[in-house]
């Protein structure tokens, strides 16, 4: 088995809740690189000496350059529960970000509808209305600041690809990193300054509140803002 790259946030029998690093897939793509999710079947089928094929449903997905909480299923029962809480919104996101320009407002809550381009693998945000754009809201507020690069926690009301990254683009505030939509130069290890930093809902089986944090990267400009840690 290959050194694994991820560590564990939560576990039980029906949930793994891993913090993903960057520039890992949630789920395969056409370059073949290894997901997480397979990643994760291999990691369970080898703890608990699983014969046959481990199910590992995938709840939601981070994109590739974004790092932080992920949630999969250990069952069909709590991926369908789990499909639901995040379809109806029941759970609560908390994402970091560092931009390398200060918003206009310290907090403040964006309305954008977006349009996604699946070819271009790349969303275009309208301020009004527009036919195709589905409504996206998130809310913001700056909550740290080290070298000329702020940090934002945001709270996304909705879930749209890409929603954070162009939302903040759209307000001219870009992800550092984040040359898609408009920040000047790549990092170093080509990942952006994205974070899904907690995580809170019901458990669909036990019925208790879980929220899940995971530690930031100690990786670049991260390392900056790692006071902010609580």
């Amino acid at each position: 088995m290959g050194k694994r790259t991820w560590n564990i946030l939560y576990e039980d029998n029906h949930l793994l809740i891993i913090n993903k690093p960057a520039g890992m897939l949630v789920q395969g793509d056409a370059t073949g690189d290894e997901p997480l999710v397979e990643s994760a079947k291999r990691y369970v089928k080898e703890k608990y000496q699983k014969p046959g094929e481990v199910f590992m449903g995938v709840v939601h997905r981070l994109d590739r350059p974004v790092s932080g909480v992920v949630v999969f299923a250990r069952t069909s029962k709590a991926l369908e529960r789990m499909n639901a809480l995040f379809r109806d919104r029941d759970t609560e996101k908390v994402y970091w970000a560092i931009v390398g320009k200060k918003p206009q407002k310290s907090e403040d809550t964006l309305v954008h509808w977006l349009r996604k381009d699946e070819k271009k693998n790349k969303t275009t945000s309208f301020i009004r209305e527009t036919e195709n754009a589905l409504r996206s809201e998130l809310s913001y507020k700056v909550i740290g600041h080290a070298h000329d690069a702020f940090l934002l926690e945001i709270k996304p009301i909705t879930g749209r690809p890409h929603q954070i990254r162009v939302q903040l683009a759209s307000i001219g505030c870009p992800i550092v990193g984040d040359v898609k939509y408009g920040y000047p130069q790549p990092n170093e290890d080509e990942n952006i300054c994205l974070h899904a930093r907690s995580l809170s809902f019901v458990h669909p089986v036990k019925k208790e509140l879980v929220k899940i944090t995971a530690p930031l990267p100690d990786t670049g400009l991260w390392s900056n803002f790692a006071d902010f840690e609580e």
